[in-house]
Parts: structure tokens; C-alpha cells; sequence
């Protein structure tokens, strides 16, 4: 740094603003540093900064599954929000959702200096009672239902379910069929019982029998095989694009037109739902804000100096609660009204 600022003819104090982003040096001023900077190949030390500043710039973010879209499209909101307030990531993922995979993670990412952490939560874990985040911890986690313990951030779940839902009795079809993402999934969950709720503020009480994906293409074509067979079926509510898409193949391959005879609607709006055959009704979700917003909570948490999450609501004045981010319902070509009975 003296090297520099006798290069560049001005004081270690003024090198030491410019490297760290510091408002209040003139521009001309930290032109002719940075110029020092490159001739002399000058990089700040970045552990030397953390262990003055008590800070690594550093985010870790744990998730137990990098196998779905949601997961990694959020993945990629929050690295990206991190990056424009000046914080790396360290990704690590845990393959068995279990209280000592968690404990160990936690310990991984504090050996590898980490500011705070962001639980990805694909699986029923933090609900769990047997499973918390160590204390002291600043921790936001996204895609749970432990609102009560934690900073959750979250899609609207359910209301974006209810708009699908809706919006196929709206068209005039008496019952919606829900093809289901798998029972562990907090998402799934959330949509399945958003889904039979509807029906039955609909008055329709007896709702048709909850089909089961595990979220990919092909578990969906393997359950439109079986929906295709149902010949009173004409519309049907499925919990994310992919499995929609294994629908719209097994629907055609039985004769079965979209949406002239069944209407579907997806989740998620992945960037092909408007390429497929035919184009796909879906719910939207915002990943870039729910990323953002995760970023943004376990930030506040650290400059406001908090003590973490403890796992015990109110306690330490810990912030809690749910953050819903809304969705909105993309209409396209694979909804319409029913057939005409007879035609």
C-alpha cells in the first residue's frame, strides 16, 4: 500500500479509501491510485481486511438439493444479489437432511469464514423438532414453514395454487385434478392443500384422488398415463412445469387434446413453459426477488448487530416471520373451457 501511495503521489490513508470502496476521494484522485494499482499489480488482502473489519464478505448458503429448478434458480438470485452488495458465496450442499449433516455443515462453513447463512429448504427439516440452526448464527432460510423460529422467505404457495385453481373453474370446469409434487416437499405440500381448499370454497366437496410426481418430466408422463384413462377429467392443476410437460405428452399419446378436451396449468413459468405443445398456463414465481430478499434479510440481521436464530420464537429479539413474495397467473394456450357434452 506505501508502494502505491508513493506512486501515485498521495497518502497510505487515501490508498487504503479507494481499495475499499470508500466514499469522499476525489475522482481524478482515485483514477491516478488505481492506475498506481495496475502498474504495480497491487491487490488488497482480503484476509487481512476481514480480520480488521471482523467481516469476510462472505455468504454460505446450505441446501439439500441442487436436483430442482426452484433450488437453483433461486441458488442463482441470491448469488447474484450478493454479488451487488459487494459478498461472495460458498455453496454446500448436504445430501442427508439429518440434525448431524446440519451441525457438520454449519461447522464446514465456519471453517471456510463465513458472515451469516441461507438454508435452501427443499424437505421438511427446520420444521422438524428435532433439528435446529446452531445459535449465534444469523440465519434466513427460504422455502420452509418455520416462520415461528426463523427469517423465512418464501413464494405464495398457496396463492399462486388458489389462482390456478380458480382460474380452471372459472372457465367452467366442475373439478380441477392435482398432479402433486413428492411428500416431503414443503412446496408440494403447501399446493396440494391450497389446491383441495379451493375445490371446497367451491362446493366441490369431493375432490378427485391427489396423483403423486417427484417433480420431473417423467414422473409426470408416468401419471398422465394413468389421468388420461380418466375420461370425466378436464383440467388438471400440476405442481411445476416439468411434470406438465411428462402431462402433455401422455395426454397426447392417448388422444387426449390440450386444451380441447383437458385444460392443464403448471407451476413455476420456466423459460420453455411458452415453447411447449401447447403453450403452457402457469404460475409465475419470482426467484430474483425471493433471492434478493433472502440476501437483503441475513444482511439487516448482521448490521443490526443481532445475537442469531436460537430456535425459540421472540427470544433474544431475534427477527422472525414469513416474507410471502406474490406470484401471478401467466395464461397462454393450454386452458380453456370443457367440451361440450356430445360434441
Amino acid at each position: 500500500m506505501s508502494d502505491v501511495a508513493r506512486v501515485a503521489g498521495v497518502s497510505a490513508q487515501t490508498v487504503s479509501r479507494v481499495s475499499n470502496g470508500f466514499a469522499g476521494v476525489n475522482e481524478d484522485t482515485r483514477r491516478q491510485v488505481l492506475a498506481a494499482m495496475r502498474e504495480l499489480g497491487y491487490r488488497p488482502n482480503s484476509a487481512a481486511r476481514a480480520l480488521r473489519r471482523g467481516e469476510f464478505r462472505t455468504l454460505g448458503v446450505i441446501t439439500f438439493s441442487l436436483s430442482t429448478l426452484g433450488n437453483i434458480r433461486t441458488l442463482d438470485a441470491i448469488a447474484t444479489s450478493a454479488a451487488r452488495e459487494g459478498y461472495a458465496v460458498t455453496l454446500l450442499p448436504v445430501a442427508v437432511p439429518t440434525q448431524d449433516e446440519v451441525n457438520g455443515a454449519f461447522s464446514r462453513l465456519g471453517e471456510l469464514a463465513v458472515d451469516a447463512v441461507i438454508v435452501i429448504m427443499e424437505v421438511h427439516l427446520l420444521d422438524a423438532a428435532t433439528v435446529s440452526v446452531p445459535p449465534g448464527v444469523q440465519v434466513v432460510v427460504a422455502d420452509s414453514d418455520a416462520g415461528d423460529r426463523y427469517t423465512v422467505v418464501d413464494t405464495d404457495q398457496a396463492g399462486g395454487a388458489r389462482d390456478a385453481v380458480r382460474h380452471l373453474l372459472e372457465l367452467g370446469h366442475e373439478t380441477v385434478w392435482h398432479l402433486a409434487g413428492p411428500e416431503d416437499s414443503f412446496a408440494a405440500q403447501r399446493r396440494a392443500n391450497a389446491w383441495r381448499a379451493t375445490l371446497a370454497e367451491a362446493g366441490v366437496l369431493d375432490a378427485p384422488p391427489l396423483v403423486r410426481g417427484d417433480w420431473s418430466a417423467e414422473s409426470g408422463y408416468r401419471a398422465g398415463l394413468r389421468i388420461a384413462e380418466e375420461a370425466d377429467c378436464t383440467a388438471v392443476f400440476v405442481a411445476n412445469d416439468q411434470m406438465a410437460l411428462g402431462l402433455l405428452r401422455a395426454l397426447n399419446e392417448r388422444g387426449r387434446r390440450v386444451p380441447e378436451d383437458v385444460s392443464v396449468v403448471g407451476f413455476d413459468d420456466i423459460p420453455e413453459a411458452a415453447s411447449f405443445l401447447p403453450p403452457l398456463t402457469t404460475v409465475h414465481q419470482d426467484f430474483a426477488e425471493v433471492g434478493r430478499l433472502c440476501v437483503e434479510g441475513v444482511l439487516r440481521k448482521m448490521r443490526e448487530g443481532g445475537e442469531g436464530d436460537r430456535g425459540e420464537p421472540g427470544e433474544g429479539g431475534e427477527e422472525h416471520g414469513t416474507t410471502l413474495v406474490p406470484t401471478r397467473l401467466v395464461r397462454r394456450r393450454s386452458t380453456a373451457p370443457p367440451p361440450v357434452p356430445g360434441s
